[in-house]
C-alpha cells in the first residue's frame, strides 16, 4: 500500500468517526413517567431538564440525607430509555416538590446500584422546572403524546449515523479504487 493511500484511509477513518460519535451519543432518558397529586392517570414527560441525566433530581453522591418524619405529597417517576420495539424501564424514584426531598427506589428489572432505598435532598432548581413539566403535560394529550415524541428521536439518530457511516464507506471505496487505477503515462 503507498503512503498516499495510507494517509487518505485513515483521514477518512477519522473523519467518519468522529462524524458518527456526536450523532449517536445519546445520554439522559427519553421520557419519564409520572403519577401523583393531581394527575387522573400516568402521563410521560419529555422536558430535557428532567431527562437530561442520571443525577438531574438530585445529586445521589453528595446529597444523601436522612428520611424525612413528613415528605408530603409526591410524585412516582419511572425513567425509560426507548430502544427495539419499546420502552425499557431504567429506574424509579419519588420526588417530593414541597419539601425538597428524593427517595431512589432503585434500578428496574431486579437490578442495583448504591442508592437503592436512599433520600436525598432535591436540586434546588427542580422545583419551578418539574411544575411547569407537569402542568403542561397534564394539560397536553398525556400518555400518547409523550410516547411518539420520545420514540422518533431515536430514530433520527439512529438514520443520521447510518448515514454518516454509509457516506464514510463509500468514500474510502471510492478513494480506493482511485488509488489503485494503473497510471496511463
Amino acid at each position: 500500500m503507498s503512503l498516499r493511500f495510507r494517509f487518505l484511509f485513515l483521514g477518512t477513518l477519522v473523519f467518519s468517526l468522529l462524524a458518527a460519535v456526536p450523532s449517536s451519543a445519546k445520554g439522559g432518558f427519553d421520557f419519564l413517567a409520572v403519577t401523583g397529586p393531581g394527575l387522573k392517570e400516568e402521563i410521560q414527560v419529555t422536558d430535557e431538564a428532567l431527562t437530561r441525566d442520571f443525577f438531574a433530581f438530585a445529586d445521589f453522591y453528595e446529597d444523601r440525607t436522612d428520611a424525612p418524619a413528613e415528605p408530603g405529597p409526591g410524585y412516582e417517576i419511572s425513567r425509560y430509555y426507548v430502544q427495539g420495539a419499546g420502552p425499557v424501564a431504567f429506574d424509579r424514584l419519588h420526588y417530593y416538590p414541597e419539601t425538597g426531598f428524593v427517595y431512589y427506589d432503585g434500578i428496574a428489572g431486579g437490578g442495583s446500584s448504591e442508592y437503592d432505598g436512599g433520600w436525598y435532598t432535591a436540586e434546588p432548581e427542580m422545583k419551578a422546572v418539574f411544575e411547569k413539566a407537569i402542568a403542561s403535560q397534564n394539560n397536553s394529550t398525556g400518555l400518547s403524546a409523550g410516547r411518539a415524541e420520545s420514540s422518533s428521536t431515536p430514530f433520527r439518530i439512529q438514520v443520521l449515523a447510518l448515514i454518516t457511516v454509509l457516506a464514510s464507506l463509500a468514500a474510502v471505496l471510492i478513494a480506493f479504487s482511485w488509488l489503485r487505477k494503473p497510471s496511463t503515462r
